[in-house]
């Protein structure tokens, strides 16, 4: 047995490395998050925006306009990223910070370079890399500290974190410089000027100095991107010899940018500071939609609908006015009156799928029964056009109910859990209700039991991971 002094000494020695074990393993936990971590705001008049903004770059790039969806994130970080499929997804904050369409084009031109380069994947082989140098120096500390070499140990052991980290850090850092090429190539192929871009990324630099984040040399090899102004320098002598440097603006997207941006700060700011920001002499569009949402989430419905109707009167058949509209009566108790608008908004937008599940939702509260097959019809709708909509499957699922088809029923509600994540076993449980009732080989048995496969391979792993 070990002498007591040697057991104070290990005990000591571990304790340190565990912190940097812990803190390495959070960074690389960080680097591969899923985006499901963070919470998804669906809105149809942002999604079409984003998709518009988007699809120049995907042609840009060799791909099909619609290829590769934007997604916006309820996270008030400056932030944008790409998660293992042709997905982007942005930050709230990153929208808010944005002063003009084209800076959040720069960004998503740079977060396609990541997509076409494969990084999202390719993430993997570098953190497999960094975990092999750092289970290496695990096993070499732990020889040396069971010899009695405590000291030595443990010092081979925090090398090998180190060496981990930095080779981690290197192999983003690459990536990032890629993807910054890439997305300057594919803005100047679509006629987009990289001003924005510059911009953006000045932007940052400015966060950088007032955080005294250091912009020496000496600092960079601890960073999962290269400097800002090392990235301004190089992409400036890209951007301001090429012919659309000097190319105005999209002026139908940066009006529609704007109104988006004062939209989302409406949603999502305190209302109060909200008011305070657009204030009532402010009689623009985008003043008066963040302002109505400010008005909403205050509870006071009656000033939120004036401020609808001020818009509606710009533009009588505007969609997304038509839904704001409807949205307000909904969630202020007056489904009944919200239908009407909600309709309109649905035979203008061609049966958007995110503004008809707002309408099967209007239908529904109701509780009147003769609005449910018009429930049924507008939600299958939705579903069909997009089936990434949980709210949408569990009004379904309600209609289902009603209308007494439990197997039906319990198929959207396993759809709707395995849409929701974390939710593996109540699918299971769903599927495999909805597979009784229904006739074996339809294509509705079918894709209970698809999702009866998936959900019990994850209960199994969940199960296993216990």
């Amino acid at each position: 047995m070990p002498s007591s002094s040697q057991s104070i000494l290990r005990t000591s020695a571990w304790r340190p490395l565990l912190r940097i074990v812990l803190t390495l393993l959070a960074m690389l936990a960080v680097a591969i998050r899923p985006a499901m971590a963070q919470s998804i705001l669906r809105d149809a008049e942002t999604e079409a925006l984003f998709q518009d903004m988007m699809d120049p770059l995907l042609v840009a790039a060799g791909l099909q306009p619609g290829q590769v969806r934007v997604h916006l994130l309820g996270d008030p970080s400056i932030n944008a990223f790409v998660a293992g499929s042709q997905d982007v997804y942005v930050f709230a904050g990153l929208i808010e910070a944005a002063d003009t369409a084209e800076e959040v084009q720069g960004v998503l031109a740079h977060e396609l370079g990541h997509v076409i380069g494969g990084h999202a994947i390719r993430v993997n082989d570098g953190a497999k890399t960094a975990t092999g140098i750092s289970l290496l120096s695990l096993l070499l500390g732990a020889a040396a500290i069971a010899a009695g070499a405590g000291e030595a140990g443990m010092g081979v052991m925090m090398a090998g974190q180190q060496a981990a980290l930095g080779k981690f850090l290197a192999f983003s850092r690459v990536q990032e410089s890629t993807a910054d090429a890439a997305g300057a190539q594919y803005l100047s192929k679509a006629g987009i000027s990289g001003r924005g871009s510059l911009a953006f990324f000045k932007k940052l630099q400015n966060l950088e100095f007032r955080y005294a984040v250091k912009q020496d040399d000496d600092q960079a090899y601890g960073r999962t991107h290269p400097m800002s102004g090392d990235r301004i320098q190089t992409l400036r002598e890209v951007y301001v010899i090429d012919p659309a440097w000097a190319k105005p603006a999209d002026p139908a997207i940066e009006k529609r940018f704007q109104r988006i941006k004062a939209k989302l700060s409406g949603f999502m700011t305190d209302p109060d500071r909200t008011l305070r920001k657009f204030p009532e002499t402010n009689t623009s569009i985008p003043a008066r939609y963040a302002r109505a949402y400010a008005w909403h989430r205050s509870a006071y419905p009656q000033k939120a609908l004036a401020e609808v109707d001020a818009l509606l009167k710009t533009d009588p058949s505007d969609p997304y006015f038509l839904e704001l509209e409807g949205q307000v009566l909904l969630e202020s108790g007056r489904p009944k009156e919200a239908i009407p608008a909600l309709r309109k908004a649905v035979t203008i937008s061609r049966s958007q799928p995110l503004i008809s599940a707002t309408l099967g939702h209007a239908l529904i509260a109701t509780e009147d029964p003769a609005n449910f097959a018009e429930a049924e019809e507008v939600l299958k709708t939705a579903v069909a056009l997009d089936n990434q909509n949980p709210f949408a499957w569990y009004q379904l699922g309600i209609v289902y109910a009603n209308k007494g088809d439990q197997a039906r029923a319990a198929l959207a509600s396993a759809e709707r859990y395995t849409l929701q994540g974390g939710q593996a076993s109540l699918a299971l449980r769903n599927a495999e209700l909805a597979m009784q009732g229904l006739s074996q080989g339809t294509p509705d048995w079918i894709r209970a039991q698809d999702i009866s496969l998936v959900a019990r391979a994850e209960v199994e792993r969940e199960r296993k991971r216990r």
